[in-house]
């Protein structure tokens, strides 16, 4: 059905074997996606129960009728990866808690390769960028309705772009005239604003302008921020959460929690420890892990990734 391979497909795996133990393992699949994650975990590892959490709904759609095989070893939930709590007590798995949970973050080859979705720079298409179509805010609303100040916030702290000041001049400057309504029109201001010796630079000049107003639309780092804890509580010991992020503002959020989690409270001349203060998690890769030479020459989307890895220790 799709030919696209996903992401360091067999280093998660090999994370996520140690965790497939006991009568009835259960693997939370936080971002489905086309479900090509989940679609090797269930071939891969026998009696193991899959719970695929998305927001988009063409991708619950399609992952479904992908994962059809499998019959009731997945389940297929349609929400956003914040609500995992929720969604681990609806299906009474919080007792014992699950085996892992998988976080490929990020926008999906799917949503990339659909043109009036308005994902990609690369060709015109309506300023949209939703995850969910069901949403309301849009890309061309934040350019249209937000104040200057706002949108400079936009695009340092979620496109890290050191022009944000000369780029949202000039879309102010031509929202005066008319709203912005297709990517076009918003390569035209960036490519404006930005100095020649930098346009020559690092690909596309529009990339981090593109991301952050797809950060923004869909609320990504806010609902991550929220679900990276809810997926620590849901996890039984032995249990494992791996993290693919794309960007160092994800692996930012990633490396502070696992930190958090992996890190005795207690003073260090402290003779005896109390189990409250002691942690609750080890680190269980050192630092984050990159995709080889290889693995970027068949997946160029791997090129940017930043995998880490934590197991929840013994009761």
């Amino acid at each position: 059905m799709n030919a696209h391979v996903p992401v360091l497909l067999d280093r998660v795996m090999d994370l996520l074997a140690p965790t497939i133990t006991g009568d009835s393992p259960v693997i939370i699949d936080a971002t489905l996606g086309l479900g090509g994650h989940t679609e090797a975990m269930l071939q891969r590892f026998d009696g193991l129960r899959v719970v695929g959490i998305d927001r988009d709904p063409s991708a619950v759609e399609r992952s479904r009728e992908r994962l059809a095989p499998f019959g009731d070893r997945v389940t297929i939930v349609h929400a956003v990866y914040d609500e995992i709590g929720q969604v681990v007590v609806d299906l009474d798995l919080h007792r014992a808690g699950v085996n892992g949970v998988l976080f490929d973050l990020g926008v999906s080859s799917m949503q990339l390769d659909v043109a009036d979705r308005g994902f990609a720079y690369s060709q015109d298409a309506p300023l949209d960028m939703r995850m969910n179509p069901e949403d309301p805010l849009t890309a061309a609303e934040v350019l249209n309705s937000y104040a200057a100040a706002d949108l400079v916030r936009v695009l340092r702290e979620y496109g890290e772009e050191k022009f944000a000041s000369r780029i949202v001049q000039g879309i102010v400057k031509r929202r005066e005239h008319a709203p912005f309504r297709t990517n076009q029109a918003l390569l035209e201001v960036v490519d404006a604003a930005i100095p020649a010796p930098a346009r020559r630079r690092g690909g596309n000049p529009a990339k981090r302008t593109f991301q952050a107003l797809r950060i923004e639309v869909n609320d990504e780092l806010g609902a991550y921020r929220r679900a990276l804890p809810e997926a620590l509580d849901a996890i039984g010991p032995g249990g494992r959460v791996v993290v693919m992020a794309y960007h160092s503002l994800e692996d930012r959020i990633t490396k502070r929690e696992f930190a958090a989690v992996t890190t005795s409270v207690a003073p260090r001349d402290l003779p005896v420890v109390p189990e409250s203060m002691k942690p609750r998690f080890r680190l269980v890769t050192r630092g984050a892990e990159l995709a080889t030479d290889d693995e970027i020459a068949q997946n160029r989307r791997a090129k940017p990734v930043r995998l880490r890895a934590v197991e929840r220790l013994a009761s």
